[in-house]
């Protein structure tokens, strides 16, 4: 399997040394800390800062924002002046391109329940012109307030070839993300997930046992996507 196709994992919503350490045994790419104070998982600049300190080299800390003042993003860059941002409110593409940073930017889509002209209100493929400095687009499910409800949304309503790097979050667990990134990643250019309540026995608190489970169920899609591009004719 080359690169492109290996299925990129973050875990977010890390409050623990412990959890990062775990995460980071079980080979994942990113680790996400929510500076967003409303949040159960909320943490400050400063403790960001130190459990990014435990990341070894080529692993990922990203800091989660929603609709934050520029003093905060800029005390959290120098707590952790490597890390990637991810933007879930209302940020526009100039604030979000501001710091001279990669980016994600969250798109909110109506989740698994809602009916399908609801589904297709919401034109992922504008969103994505309009933010197409992003390094990727994530996305999570609409819910009321800002951040994650741990709800799936309609994967079968995403377009069918949208010309960028998703990630896929929202309601993601062991049991579903195999499915996901079957559905999901034939539709973009290269596809991560980002699992947050799927892996925890409480809000803020991961379980490794599930972290486990999950990378083994990411891992398992990779293998059933790379046997079906082996079986594809040559030209």
């Amino acid at each position: 399997m080359n690169a492109s196709q290996r299925t990129r994992i973050k875990i977010c919503g890390l409050t623990r040394e412990a959890d990062v350490d775990a995460a980071v045994g079980a080979g994942i790419d990113a680790l996400g800390f929510v500076i967003y104070a409303p949040s159960a998982r909320y943490v400050t600049p400063e403790r960001a800062g130190e459990l990014a300190q435990r990341l070894p080299p080529f692993v990922t800390p990203v800091l989660l924002f929603v609709n934050a003042q520029p003093e905060l993003i800029a005390q959290a860059l120098q707590r952790v002046p490597n890390a990637l941002l991810q933007f879930h409110g209302d940020e526009g593409p100039d604030q979000c391109a501001h710091w001279g940073r990669p980016f994600v930017r969250a798109a909110r889509l109506p989740d698994a329940d809602a009916p399908t002209d609801a589904a297709k209100a919401f034109d992922l493929l504008k969103f994505v012109h309009a933010f197409k400095h992003a390094q990727a687009i994530l996305l999570d499910a609409h819910v009321e307030g800002y951040g994650g409800g741990g709800k799936t949304f309609n994967w079968s309503q995403l377009p069918t070839n949208v010309n960028a790097h998703l990630v896929l979050s929202g309601g993601l667990t062991p049991a579903n993300v195999t499915d996901g990134i079957l559905q999901v990643r034939p539709r973009c250019q290269t596809l991560a997930v980002d699992v947050s309540s799927g892996v925890e026995v409480s809000k803020g608190i991961k379980s490794a046992e599930k972290i486990h489970q999950f990378v083994a169920a990411v891992r398992a899609a990779d293998e059933q996507l790379a046997k079906r591009h082996a079986q594809l004719p040559t030209a």
